[in-house]
């Protein structure tokens, strides 16, 4: 994998990541945006481990 595709990797698992935080620190966050989000995460870092 060349380092651009990694580095837009890193970039999309990072904004992910932040907007998970941003919905588990609402008053009362949707179970299923979470979940959505967790999921993206997720498969994001799988790709970034198998390459």
């Amino acid at each position: 994998m060349d380092t651009s595709h990694a580095s837009a990797l890193q970039a999309k698992h990072a904004r992910v990541e932040a907007r998970l935080r941003e919905e588990q620190s609402r008053p009362m966050p949707d179970d299923a945006v979470i979940h959505d989000l967790k999921r993206k995460k997720l498969a994001l870092k799988d790709e970034l481990t198998r390459h």
